[in-house]
């Protein structure tokens, strides 16, 4: 599929796939725009949020469908490959983009609908790195004790069945993981021209390693500069909540969204939605921040549609969301709160 979209370019856009899509602000999405066949030549990715020319200018409506590579830039393939020993330092979670929306301001916010995520590849992988994960000591959380051995697993993905499959070091176990593919990357630009890592979540997005940025979904985030620059990546198959071992089941994906332009819409941070439920990332450390910057948004978002009190909204949320911990080993943690829309009162 790499090789065939590569050949192909703008053209008219094919009647999508049937998918569930939250309702945007500014009116639903359209999948009857321009299309963009493009997969990135591997000199072509983008390793940072922020400070990369964009790839490609796109109009609001424009569906991309298009191919990003595993966070380890491709280059561990089997249990052998270590991180340590082939993959090149600073080409974590390989972006596709930046995209330039035209017409895109700070102040305004890009809706990015997800038609669907399908892995690439018939293997994926996952680490371990010493001093990275949340049960190993590191240079913020100073442990004495011997390290554990950095270790790659390889899975092999069964997509007839829906599962990746993988095998213990000792080859004596095996166990299986049903596949739920997510882009553990999505991200725009940080305000100000700043330039940020891949490996960082934050208000703008990034690595927020979060598994509803999914199939069926609808993301948003605030733009901070001209074009929003739109990038996403870090394809994972499967991910259990915390990511605690520090790498979901990775992969390279074929991605295929609609991105819109909402003007003169505020996002101060990524909420996702679909037509059951609202839900808001946060970005902190310590974890509790986290939450917190999650919960706020939560509540204020009740408040608009309701028109309840801040104590009552603060009330509501308090009974009512749930809050998994996405991931506790990236340099900012991630909290996912979530409501059922159905469940806020009417004014």
């Amino acid at each position: 599929m790499r090789d065939a979209l590569r050949s192909m370019s703008l053209a008219a856009a094919p009647t999508p796939s049937s998918t569930s899509a939250a309702p945007l602000a500014g009116g639903a999405p359209s999948t009857n725009g321009p299309v963009l066949r493009w997969v990135p030549k591997h000199e072509e990715l983008a390793y940072t949020f922020g400070g990369v020319a964009p790839r490609h200018r796109i109009q609001s409506g424009t569906r991309i469908i298009t191919w990003t590579e595993d966070c380890f830039d491709g280059a561990i393939r089997t249990s052998a490959d270590l991180v340590s020993k082939v993959t090149v330092p600073g080409h974590d979670n390989p972006q596709t983009g930046p995209f330039y929306v035209e017409g895109a301001q700070p102040g305004d916010t890009l809706a990015i609908r997800i038609l669907k995520l399908e892995p690439a590849r018939d293997y994926a992988i996952s680490t371990f790195i010493p001093g990275f994960g949340i049960m190993v000591g590191n240079d913020r959380t100073a442990l004495l004790g011997p390290e554990l051995a950095e270790t790659t697993w390889r899975y092999d993905v069964d997509a007839k069945r829906g599962v990746a499959r993988t095998k213990s070091t000792d080859g004596k176990h095996s166990w299986e993981v049903p596949l739920a593919p997510f882009l553990g990357c999505l991200g725009v630009a940080p305000a100000g021209g700043e330039v940020r890592s891949t490996i960082v979540p934050d208000t703008f997005g990034g690595n927020m390693d979060c598994p509803e940025v999914r199939t069926g979904n609808t993301v948003y985030l605030g733009v901070n500069m001209p074009g929003g620059l739109l990038s996403f990546g870090d394809g994972h198959y499967a991910m259990g909540d915390g990511e605690i071992i520090g790498a979901a089941i990775e992969g390279a994906m074929n991605v295929d969204v609609v991105v819109t332009l909402l003007k003169g819409v505020k996002t101060p941070i990524p909420r996702i939605e679909n037509e059951r439920e609202v839900m808001f990332v946060g970005a902190a450390r310590p974890l509790e921040d986290a939450a917190r910057v999650a919960f706020k948004a939560m509540i204020g978002w009740v408040r608009e549609k309701s028109g309840m009190s801040e104590l009552d909204a603060y009330q509501f949320v308090s009974q009512n969301a749930h809050a998994p911990v996405i991931q506790l080993v990236d340099p900012e943690y991630t909290v996912l709160v979530k409501i059922d829309k159905s469940r806020v009162p009417k004014a």
